[in-house]
């Protein structure tokens, strides 16, 4: 098939590849031109996903009208804050002929939107999968088993996706959630946070399940009261997501919150990424929305607080360990 991936970061560059693996015609666009020709004079791309060799059949562009004409498929890769910009610059480009899938994990800043809604209102289309589970790029574009799920309300559509992603390493199931799925993708970043934190103080293994397991609890409650299902949280898109990004080397979520642990200050952090933690942009809208919705979560409101407030690790141990006794 003919597929444009718009977004050159880790994520949609180990999808681009993949893809053009199975001999798919793919297109990978970027935003930055002369980023675009370093990648096809090297054929890698080391600032998002290094040590790994783009295949020759692999096409990459900086011209919107070229990354789209033609696709059956069109990809929106970019990072949540920047998801807004990228869909308006091809509107008008992408139609309603095309399959879009989005890879992104996030809830818009300023509208609280999901991706999926955000791709479906700005585009002017019919609806979008989403593509989320426990995936780091940096096994994908190496080849390592990796297992997702393609959420829609339109099944068909996310069929067709199940059938092209999936491939000797890459499996894909399907859901008719995507808002368990895409919400479960945006919290899961905050709480991995939370969980570099105490790795950062120096706690344990009982500190780091009892945050992954009450972070899980958070999260099916705000699906809940944003209209998704619970069950979906049990699955890839859920505990599976929350898992990896939270003990893998790989997370740089996790990565943002042992800084914190370990006393860094939250400029200083991010000053020094190249690539984007998504949790620390996600908290602040979790944060907003689950106040809008009366949604309980003590977990990621101390992240909030530690992203955007004067809070520090050891007053957020001193706040969650000090909140009203309850029952599970």
């Amino acid at each position: 098939m003919k597929i444009a991936v718009l977004g050159d970061g880790g994520w949609g560059t180990a999808n681009a590849i993949m893809l053009a693996g199975y001999g798919n015609d793919v297109t990978l666009w970027g935003a930055f031109p002369d980023y675009v020709e370093e990648m096809k004079r090297t054929r890698r791309n080391d600032k998002f996903l290094k040590g790994v060799e783009l295949p020759p059949n692999l096409k990459l562009t900086a011209d919107r009208e070229e990354a789209v004409k033609g696709a059956e498929i069109v990809v929106l890769a970019p990072p949540s804050k920047y998801f807004a910009a990228v869909a308006e610059s091809f509107k008008g480009l992408v139609g309603e002929d095309m399959l879009v899938v989005s890879l992104t994990k996030g809830l818009c800043e300023k509208t609280h939107r999901r991706m999926t809604q955000l791709a479906k209102e700005i585009l002017g289309i019919g609806t979008v999968v989403a593509l989320a589970g426990p995936t780091h790029a940096e096994e994908v574009g190496r080849g390592i088993p990796t297992t997702i799920v393609a959420a829609c309300e339109d099944e068909e559509k996310a069929r067709i996706v199940q059938r092209v992603w999936s491939g000797p390493y890459f499996r894909v199931y399907t859901s008719s959630d995507p808002v368990g799925v895409e919400i479960g993708g945006a919290v899961k970043n905050v709480i991995a946070i939370a969980v570099g934190c105490s790795d950062g103080m120096g706690f344990g293994d009982n500190t780091r399940a009892a945050l992954i397991t009450r972070g899980l609890a958070e999260m099916k409650r705000f699906v809940v009261a944003y209209g998704g299902k619970p069950e979906t949280l049990s699955g890839l898109a859920g505990i599976g997501d929350l898992i990896v990004t939270c003990t893998s080397v790989h997370s740089r979520n996790h990565n943002v919150g042992e800084r914190l642990g370990k006393g860094e200050k939250i400029d200083d952090i991010l000053a020094s990424m190249q690539m984007v933690a998504e949790g620390v942009w996600n908290s602040k809208t979790v944060h907003e929305l689950a106040a809008g919705l009366g949604v309980e979560m003590p977990i990621c409101d101390l992240v909030y607080a530690m992203c955007y407030g004067d809070f520090d690790a050891k007053d957020a141990l001193k706040s969650i360990m000090g909140r009203e006794l309850k029952s599970e």
